[in-house]
């Protein structure tokens, strides 16, 4: 018989509706049997004891809101009778968690591109970096010529990573840019990268070359367009074919799965979210930092509420510290700008059965396992320690996507209830929360999580996961890209001139 409802966790005084339940059905909670009180949608919740207002409502364990009035046992529990805890930033103090995880390595490989410093890419594209939005266009038809000329006969794509900065920017905001667009053209997944300047941009062309140390000068190239004598298509396209004639003859070669560095992220979340993708990830990410190698969590504002979790993972105090800075830091940045920092689960998220921030979070965290924290990162920062990383980033799913692929992420991991067919500028899978997003959109979606709630064990359904994500990181196309769906976001902050 099809399972009507989960209580996630023995503290826990709601369910989770698995399917549509009608008002009149009942729920059992040990000895105690509940009646529904109104009919109730697939991924929300049911309360299971009476609450009196300002009361904590728990779920995943932890509290994600107090009841706003007075509520019985088999009430539906949403946004209308929920509000959240979050106010404003908080002190921490340190419990260190040390909880080994008894994985075994695999000796897994994958199939990628060893770069000449030793990087390694899962992709081999040719990539048109403008440095300066204004040269956007410039770098578009760059890439439709040179597609179209070489029919991407031995590579894997050729794009152009438009973006609107690069000019009109202040501190911090004109740092973010240039560092992302070094991360960009930094990435291993690029076999080769043009450079596209204007001259005149505040992003000198020159002082942004230098920012990139020592790189592969045959690989890596820059034009600054206004130099150009005469027709700087013609001109770049002389130098794009040259770099063609290069990549095609890159091939891919066994590379162990340490090596592989993978983005974990969600959008578009649903009351699924936190009991089938998010967790279906968390095994992913724990088994791959067992194998060494790395993975990033990111979206710091739907940490709000789980933030503890994170923190008491780390494996030392300055992390703790690090981290403690990553959280208050971006509630800072809300206040700052008038806003509240539980102000976040989005229409589709309310429809789908998640009604505050802390729900949101304490489901969203379960994408990075149980596995310590070894490094905290900035934004804009490339990473530099092996395991499972915090970044700094909003939860815009294309800005922090961006900055998942920027720190060096080869692939992204994006698990959605409501779906999206966006992807950034490495291959971003979609992982679906229910079976019936993956029925609707299979042209979005890389893999159903929504078996778990179809019978599927995760002892199952792991291994499959992870042959999935392995051929995509040896050249198998995510939906994104068979879709032609591929951009980059870059968080703005300050003023623009």
């Amino acid at each position: 018989m099809e399972q009507a409802y989960l209580k996630i966790n023995p503290a826990d005084s709601v369910v989770v509706c698995l399917r549509a339940m009608k008002a009149g059905e009942t729920v059992t909670d040990g000895d105690k049997k509940v009646k529904l009180l109104q009919d109730t949608p697939a991924g929300h919740k049911v309360l299971l004891t009476d609450k009196k207002e300002g009361e904590d409502i728990i779920k995943y364990g932890y509290p994600i809101g107090h009841a706003i009035k007075d509520l019985k046992a088999g009430e539906w529990v949403n946004e209308n009778n929920l509000k959240t805890n979050l106010a404003g930033t908080l002190e921490y103090t340190y419990n260190p968690v040390d909880e080994k995880l008894s994985i075994s390595v695999e000796n897994r490989t994958f199939k990628g591109y060893v770069r000449k410093n030793g990087d390694v890419g899962v992709r081999n594209e040719i990539w048109i970096v403008p440095t300066v939005g204004c040269v956007n266009g410039i770098a578009e038809q760059l890439a439709k010529n040179l597609e179209k000329e070489t029919h991407l006969d031995g590579i894997d794509a050729v794009h152009a990573w438009h973006h609107n900065y690069g000019c009109s920017q202040l501190s911090e905001d004109h740092e973010a840019t240039r560092k992302i667009l070094r991360d960009i053209v930094l990435h291993p997944n690029a076999g080769a990268v043009l450079v596209l300047s204007l001259g005149c941009e505040n992003n000198q062309p020159d002082d942004f070359m230098a920012m990139l140390g020592d790189y592969d000068k045959e690989r890596i190239q820059l034009v600054v367009t206004q130099k150009v004598e005469g027709d700087e298509l013609e001109y770049c396209m002389d130098i794009l074919r040259k770099m063609y004639a290069i990549c095609k003859e890159d091939k891919r070669v066994d590379v162990p799965v340490s090596k592989l560095r993978v983005g974990l992220k969600c959008g578009g979340s649903d009351g699924f979210s936190g009991i089938t993708a998010n967790p279906l990830e968390g095994e992913f990410s724990d088994w791959l930092v067992a194998q060494g190698g790395t993975s990033i969590l990111t979206e710091v504002p739907e940490m709000f509420g789980a933030e503890t979790i994170l923190m008491n993972r780390c494996e030392n105090r300055q992390l703790f510290d690090q981290t403690v800075s990553l959280i208050n830091n971006f509630k800072n940045y809300f206040l700052s700008h008038g806003e509240p920092v539980g102000e976040n689960p989005s229409p589709g998220n309310k429809a789908g059965g998640i009604s505050t921030l802390e729900d949101k979070a304490l489901g969203c965290t379960q994408k990075c396992g149980r596995a310590p924290v070894s490094g905290v990162l900035e934004y804009g920062d490339r990473l530099q320690t092996s395991g499972l990383n915090l970044l700094s980033a909003p939860g815009n799913d294309l800005v922090a996507a961006t900055a998942l692929a920027s720190a060096g992420c080869h692939l992204v991991l994006f698990s959605t209830g409501r779906g999206t067919p966006f992807g950034t500028f490495v291959p971003t899978m979609k992982i679906s929360t229910n079976t019936d997003l993956y029925n609707r959109k299979k042209n979005w979606i890389d893999f159903n999580a929504g078996q778990l709630v179809d019978g599927k064990t995760m002892k199952e359904l792991v291994p499959e996961f992870i042959d999935k994500i392995l051929a995509v990181a040896s050249g198998e196309p995510a939906r994104n890209e068979v879709n032609g769906y591929s951009e980059i976001s870059i968080f703005k902050n300050g003023v623009t001139l």
